[in-house]
């Protein structure tokens, strides 16, 4: 033991030069940018042959994520109606393509009468935990995803879609750049370790410019509109990372899963576009009116 109480090879007793350097990028970022390019491809492909096939995607996303949320809260002891959720996550994502937000609310409502009937053979040591958990867990994952459909069913859906994945894409990789290179002040220690101002502004430079973009070639909108969006969406997104590391941190996990090498689960990859979706429909409604 030293003086300090500390055992001898405790890494306080090293000297700074001969400790071990950390990889700032904190991820495999050649698998990771496979695993990117790979999704983004798909989504393309979708939305420029039969943009409804984007649901289905959407509708896998769901389940998935899902299925990796209830892992991770039963992991730390909480209990998760997950045929309720599993079921009623797909109801709202498929019924919001003919039904809109009346089929998302109609499909939520019935899950969640399914999470407190699921949950009763367990009896009551922990019900009001274990049923919050499940109806939190639809809407989290679900019912923010259920706005993608939202976005992808008019006739200019698929450039509506384009114009989150475009913004949330270059909001995460001007981040991430600008955080790796020069990130030195620290946005929530507590929250994130890794995300810096330095990171938020490199995404708010880079979302904000793919959003004026987007929305004036692809939706034929006013710029500024499109200044508009790409900075909320940076703003969701951001919030988004942080609001999935609260829980994460909360359930004592890293990962919400192993799926996609070099992202962790597919909940690690998609937590800023959830939020970033219903952002998207609302202010793509308000902003540029449905053409065709």
């Amino acid at each position: 033991m030293s003086a300090s109480g500390l055992p001898e090879h405790s890494t306080s007793a090293v000297h700074p030069a001969e400790r071990p350097r950390v990889r700032r990028a904190g991820r495999n970022l050649w698998a990771a940018i496979a695993v990117g390019l790979l999704m983004g491809a798909g989504i393309l492909v979708a939305l420029s042959t039969v943009r409804q096939v984007f649901i289905g995607i959407v509708a896998a996303a769901v389940a998935v994520s899902s299925w990796e949320l209830a892992g991770a809260l039963r992991r730390a002891g909480i209990w998760i109606s997950l045929p309720p959720v599993l079921v009623g996550g797909q109801a709202m994502v498929w019924l919001a393509w003919p039904f809109g937000r009346d089929g998302i609310l109609l499909a939520f409502v019935i899950t969640a009468l399914g999470c407190l009937v699921w949950r009763f053979p367990r009896g009551a040591a922990g019900y009001v935990r274990d049923v919050s958990a499940s109806v939190f867990s639809a809407a989290y994952v679900a019912g923010f995803a259920a706005f993608a459909t939202l976005l992808v069913v008019p006739a200019d859906g698929a450039a509506r879609t384009l114009c989150l994945m475009l913004a949330g894409v270059a909001s995460d990789v001007g981040g991430y750049t600008t955080g790796v290179l020069g990130g030195r002040h620290l946005m929530a220690p507590s929250i994130s370790p890794k995300k810096s101002w330095e990171g938020f502004l490199g995404s708010l430079v880079t979302g904000t410019a793919a959003g004026a973009l987007s929305v004036t070639f692809l939706l034929s909108g006013q710029p500024w509109y499109g200044v508009l969006f790409g900075a909320a969406i940076v703003l969701t997104a951001t919030g988004g990372d942080l609001i999935e590391s609260l829980i994460k941190r909360d359930l004592g996990v890293k990962d919400m899963g192993t799926v996609l090498p070099g992202h962790g689960g597919l909940m690690d990859r998609i937590d800023s576009l959830l939020p970033s979706a219903v952002v998207a429909w609302l202010l793509l409604n308000l902003f540029v009116p449905v053409s065709g």
